[in-house]
């Protein structure tokens, strides 16, 4: 600072801060050698605070308005310099300007996803982001704990920390609320206002309040597709997640998937054609047991002929579980056994299992399908017949 600077500091005492961004959060007025005239005036407008620091320690603190820096308006700036008869100018302290208007424009993410115990679903990652509005409540713990001895703070300074900190605070959020990766995301809203009070908590610490935090709350893909095709399955009212929590019928989803896997390889040949022959009996079944359910209480006002009793529902096919590959698929009915078996699939040695059997049985052990390979085996111990005589 030059000769002239150090003359119109000597001269002009008007402390003022002028500020044309909206990221700025403090920033110290420069005073040649920190030099301030008696009677100087001080001009705080809406949105500020000035702070005065004499050799590190806080003094005297100004919300919006006009003042003149006389002893009547610094009364711990006296105590502190020791001023009991009024003080000859100039004086030397360091003022510093906090902006406390809230700062709307910070956004925050999870930097890694964050585990979720899920009752359908086991263990699932999920991510989340969002904006935060976030302004200083406490000039003088901000002054202490963020400022030090810059010059100028702005919210690039603070942003990894208040990231940092809004991401842990989600994580606990999480673990606290002991909710699902589908029922966080089915109550993001609610919730976004109890993480507003998490971060709340943490950032007290700086001297920063937070009004308002948004969050959305983003599940791995497979998640979300296994989410639609339960839905376009026409689950029944228990909804999805009863399906997953349900074995069988979780199992005949996979197969559902297996099946048409299959029948879409143009490779799959007779087995590919076995499938969608199979697919197209599952389907009619399906159709058959919906059509009976919709026609199964008469129309106002009609009379059932006989006895006045409703017709007993029709015979269930007994279905089978069978041994594709290793792995359990099924159930099937035994008409829809007859594609595996013209497949190759399905062989007499084939472990099945159905409702009413204490283990898995070969096929050919079992008389509902000895049919589907010409009868019933030979007795153990029975010696082959001859050959024809030719």
């Amino acid at each position: 600072m030059g000769l002239m600077d150090k003359i119109r500091g000597e001269f002009v005492d008007i402390i003022e801060w002028l500020d044309d961004t909206n990221s700025t959060l403090a920033w110290r007025f420069p005073r040649y050698d920190n030099e301030i005239k008696n009677g100087a005036e001080l001009i705080v407008r809406e949105g500020q605070q000035a702070v005065f620091v004499y050799r590190g320690q806080l003094a005297d603190r100004y919300e919006p308005g006009h003042y003149a820096l006389t002893t009547e308006n610094m009364p711990i700036m006296s105590t502190l310099q020791g001023w009991k008869h009024g003080f000859n100018s100039p004086f030397r302290s360091e003022v510093y300007f906090v902006n406390t208007r809230p700062v709307t424009d910070f956004r925050w993410g999870t930097p890694q996803p964050v585990t979720v115990r899920d009752p359908d679903f086991r263990m699932v990652q999920v991510r989340a982001n969002g904006t935060t509005i976030v302004k200083v409540v406490d000039p003088a713990v901000f002054l202490r704990q963020v400022i030090g001895t810059e010059s100028v703070v702005d919210m690039e300074q603070i942003t990894d920390l208040l990231r940092r900190t809004v991401a842990l605070a989600f994580s606990d959020m999480v673990l606290a609320t002991g909710l699902g990766a589908i029922d966080l995301q089915g109550r993001q809203v609610e919730l976004s206002d109890k993480l507003r009070e998490f971060v709340a908590q943490r950032v007290a610490s700086f001297g920063l309040g937070v009004d308002a935090v948004t969050m959305t709350i983003s599940l791995p893909e497979e998640i979300q597709q296994a989410m639609t095709r339960g839905v376009a399955r026409g689950v029944e009212a228990g909804g999805f997640a009863d399906n997953v929590r349900d074995p069988n019928r979780y199992q005949q989803v996979q197969a559902a998937d297996a099946m048409l896997a299959a029948a879409q390889n143009p490779g799959g040949g007779a087995m590919g054609a076995a499938m969608q022959a199979g697919m197209g009996v599952a389907l009619g079944g399906q159709m058959a047991g919906a059509m009976q359910g919709s026609f199964a209480q008469p129309a106002p006002g009609y009379a059932q002929p006989g006895y006045g009793q409703q017709p007993p529902p029709l015979p269930v096919p007994q279905q089978f579980h069978i041994d594709l590959d290793g792995q359990a698929a099924g159930p099937f009915p035994v008409d829809q056994l007859r594609q595996f078996v013209a497949a190759g699939r399905l062989t007499p040695q084939t472990n099945v299992w159905t409702t009413g059997m204490s283990a898995w049985a070969a096929a050919s052990t079992v008389p509902a399908l000895q049919s589907l390979f010409g009868g019933p085996p030979p007795l153990p111990g029975t010696p082959p017949p001859p050959p024809p005589a030719g």
